[in-house]
């Protein structure tokens, strides 16, 4: 809501920073007139326990005799005796308001991980990277591809074919992409899942030198990877996607003819149906409005065939997220944003998208050439 003050309280007003932030102008307004009447306090049932006799309940159950016996178990031992305190749930309901209901046995307990948020508002400031297996001739053969992927643009800036998994190669692959891309140190945010090349220490010594920070999925979360994932996925549901590949040499020569059609000929549908290249390389403007002078002429010729008014072409994201927090928290994209929705009524996803050396053998490097 501070957002939204902050931008409405400026030249572009409470309508379009509600729309940009997604926030409905009705939840503002209440939010800038809170009611002044306080929530009364939950009254107590007549049946409900009372203080005394919750806590002697409490006593009863971690006493020497009964602190390790379940609730069932010291309440059909009491009732043997002729002595009724409460029901079994009301025994669980105050074992749980101190904290006091978990797994009895000694368990591994797993640490609770941070949901990465990252935000890319241009190309080179956020790649995501991931392996994926192929297919062998034979069962339990497969061939490693390697995928780097700019989350803005979606554009494939590195890939590595190999047989097998290595950190190595994937320090190689990371190395000359970067290098081959131009990235400026201190700018770039390398995201993956937790495989073992991905937390290897030999990737974490190269990310460290390069000024590179590293960013993680949680473990089993594959949402925290979703343009990685994606882009596996229009890979292998191509139709000349074949179910094995005979050699080496035949997955790299499918990988060769695949990647150029997909980072020059490929419509996204993520990135307003613009190759990533295009958008990449910073043409995706004159694209954009290439293709609205041909809508306009349309919309002249026959502009019954249009309902309310002109079509628009659809918009490439100014802003791309994984794990997209809530729109509360956004303020310093809203106002670093304040001026482009000042010169131009931006539609709200324009603004906000929601919703990735070794001895291994003869390898093939291929990073995407920057222009």
């Amino acid at each position: 809501m501070l957002a939204v003050k902050d931008l409405a309280t400026g030249a572009v007003g409470v309508a379009v920073a509600c729309d940009a932030l997604a926030i409905p102008r009705a939840s503002f307004y209440r939010w800038l007139k809170p009611s002044a009447v306080e929530p009364r306090p939950r009254p107590s049932p007549p049946r409900a326990l009372s203080p005394e006799e919750r806590q002697e309940v409490r006593e009863v159950l971690n006493s020497e005799e009964f602190v390790d016996h379940a609730p069932t178990q010291v309440y059909a031992s009491l009732l043997d005796r002729g002595i009724y305190l409460c029901s079994v749930r009301t025994m669980y309901r105050i074992l749980k308001e101190y904290g006091e209901v978990r797994e009895r046995r000694d368990q591994l307990r797993h640490p609770e991980y941070t949901k990465p948020e990252l935000l890319a508002t241009g190309p080179n400031q956020v790649w995501s990277w991931d392996i994926t297996k192929l297919l062998g001739p034979v069962k339990w053969t497969y061939y490693y591809l390697y995928v780097i992927l700019d989350i803005f643009s979606r554009y494939v800036v590195g890939w590595l074919l190999a047989e097998r998994e290595s950190a190595g190669l994937a320090k190689r692959l990371i190395e000359e992409t970067i290098e081959k891309q131009g990235v400026d140190e201190d700018d770039l945010t390398l995201h993956s899942d937790r495989g073992p090349s991905m937390k290897s220490t030999t990737v974490a010594q190269l990310l460290g030198g390069l000024g590179v920070t590293k960013s993680h999925s949680r473990p089993y979360t594959p949402n925290d990877n979703p343009f990685s994932e994606s882009q596996f996925k229009t890979l292998k549901y191509r139709p000349e996607f074949p179910k094995r590949f005979g050699s080496p040499e035949d997955a790299r020569a499918h990988c060769r003819g695949f990647f150029p059609w997909y980072n020059e000929e490929h419509y996204h549908s993520g990135i307003g149906l613009m190759p990533p290249s295009v958008v990449h390389y910073g043409k995706d403007r004159v694209t954009y409005e290439g293709r609205r002078q041909i809508l306009l002429e349309a919309y002249s010729k026959n502009p019954e065939r249009f309902v309310s008014k002109p079509p628009n072409p659809p918009w490439v994201p100014r802003a791309v997220w994984i794990n997209p927090p809530s729109p509360s928290e956004v303020t310093l994209l809203a106002r670093a944003s304040a001026a482009d929705i000042t010169q131009e009524r931006l539609p709200r996803e324009d603004l906000l998208f929601a919703a990735d050396a070794s001895t291994a053998g003869p390898v093939e490097l291929v990073c995407g050439d920057a222009r």
